[in-house]
């Protein structure tokens, strides 16, 4: 089977950004193997996955799982590529967070030590979070990839998702140093709140938790926020492919595209969609916690990356995806 730009693997395939990733690699000329975290209780719907367009030829799905890194190894064989995107998400700490990082760091490290011994493998892009860069002491408005989000003060604080925060840290410090150590060609990817259309089967967590005042949860803001960092998700999976064919990237990337305060994100979706009624004086009685500084994405366009996708059209390809699956 011919495989066009060769053949790549897409771990936690049924996520949002890793089901748009796959969407991506299909349309433009990749074979695609990922991988879906099987669950003895039930059987996952992948019908999403299979029926894009070009998958029944170029689509091979794995079932893998964190807590079995060597259950990896069949998706990783043969790949040029990995986008590791596969992560535990759980914002309400159902679980230690000990138990939640050490599963996080030992998964990504069992699947980088398989694709050190393969002999076709070109590159691992690593998906990390803005939560990895944006929790510190340090007083700035504006942060590059040289800033690390302070483990010991989430720790101590907790904030909202705090536990998530740690994992993603301490794993993409982990994913770095494995690579400077074994000389594994390694870049890690920085979102901030990632929105826009989804074919997941379920409500993407960063656009429930960015823009819960959409579905009618005006008292709720979890994080606190009056303003928030934005990226749409085509943009995150373009970066994700830009980096893997990249010449020579290095090291860190933040992907964010806007700055927005809820306001103003309330003022796009009310001008665009009267019929959706939000309160914004009861929105920003929410907003109590400090407002999380600005991610640059310097560093990712002076390599060549262009973002594709306006604020306004972000929030109205959200809406129109969350209409259209009846979330709204």
């Amino acid at each position: 089977m011919a495989e066009g730009k060769g053949r790549v693997c897409v771990t936690g395939g049924t996520g949002f950004i890793g089901s748009w990733i796959i969407k991506r690699l299909l349309e433009d000329g990749y074979t695609v193997n990922t991988t879906v975290r099987s669950s003895p209780a039930q059987n996952k719907d992948v019908s999403f996955l299979t029926n894009l367009p070009g998958a029944s030829q170029k689509l091979k799905i794995f079932n893998a799982d964190l807590s079995d890194p060597e259950s990896f190894n069949a998706a990783i064989e043969g790949c040029v590529g990995i986008f590791h995107t596969a992560t535990p998400v759980d914002f309400e700490v159902n679980e230690p967070e000990e138990i939640v990082t050490k599963r996080t760091i030992d998964g990504a490290l069992g699947i980088l030590k398989a694709c050190k011994n393969s002999k076709t493998l070109k590159r691992v892009v690593y998906t990390s979070s803005a939560s990895a860069v944006s929790y510190h002491d340090k007083e700035e408005d504006v942060l590059d990839e040289s800033y690390w989000s302070d483990v010991n003060i989430l720790r101590n604080l907790k904030p909202f998702s705090w536990s998530y925060a740690v994992s993603k840290t301490l794993t993409e410090k982990a994913v770095l140093e494995f690579g400077e150590e074994h000389g594994l060609d390694i870049v890690t990817i920085v979102p901030t709140f990632v929105i826009g259309p989804f074919i997941c089967s379920k409500l993407p967590s960063s656009i429930n938790g960015s823009l819960p005042f959409l579905f009618g949860d005006v008292d709720k803001n979890p994080f606190g926020m009056s303003r928030f960092h934005m990226v749409h998700v085509d943009d995150v999976a373009r970066a994700h492919i830009f980096l893997l064919e990249h010449s020579n990237p290095r090291g860190r990337y933040n992907c964010s595209a806007f700055t927005a305060s809820v306001g103003d994100i309330i003022d796009i979706i009310s001008s665009k969609y009267p019929e959706i009624q939000i309160s914004k004086s009861k929105v920003l009685m929410g907003a109590k916690g400090p407002n999380p500084p600005c991610l640059t994405s310097k560093k990712l366009m002076d390599i060549g990356f262009e973002y594709k996708y306006s604020i306004e059209k972000m929030i109205e390809d959200t809406i129109e995806c969350c209409n259209e699956k009846g979330y709204l």
